[in-house]
């Protein structure tokens, strides 16, 4: 689903959120299994994103209804954290700013996992809201096989964890 810009971005202006680095970004890098690393850190937005990644691929109604959860459960999480790290609602989720990626990728999970599951709205709001924060991670995230959220999970590339 092709996501034009029909409005004026009113959330990618002002200051640029950076979130601290994720905590498990170390353990998910050294290739401790996900669904491991959330146990020690529920608050990884990152370690969910890549749950939510991981049964996105593996292509069946179950595993699209669990890819769902944990990108929802990664998309809450880094809300938190965004709001901690000052974040009000608005301002730009720079791609660039490495450990918003954990954010960044559960939220382009949420758009595809939503669109799998047939929630049309959730999935064009999500998309929308992505590339809302980063036109960046839209761009990156999207162009994969150059495909949007509504025809493909995220790619093995995406599997890797915040270097």
């Amino acid at each position: 689903m092709a996501i034009p810009e029909t409005h004026q971005n009113l959330v990618a202006t002002g200051t640029p959120t950076e979130l601290p680095v994720d905590p498990a970004a170390s353990q998910l890098n050294d290739g401790v299994a996900p669904s491991v690393v959330v146990r020690q850190h529920p608050e990884s937005s990152l370690g969910w994103a890549m749950l939510s990644e991981q049964a996105l691929h593996e292509h069946h109604d179950e595993a699209d209804v669990s890819a769902y959860a944990y990108a929802r459960t990664g998309y809450h999480r880094g809300l938190d954290a965004l709001r901690r790290a000052g974040w009000r609602g608005s301002g730009p989720i720079p791609w660039k700013h490495t450990p918003n990626r954990g954010f960044l990728r559960a939220l382009w999970a949420l758009a595809v996992a939503a669109d799998r599951i047939a929630e049309a709205e959730e999935a064009a709001r999500c998309a929308q809201f992505l590339r809302d924060s980063s036109e960046e991670a839209w761009q990156e995230l999207s162009a994969d096989l150059g495909r949007h959220p509504d025809d493909t999970g995220p790619t093995e590339n995406q599997g890797q964890a915040q270097k």
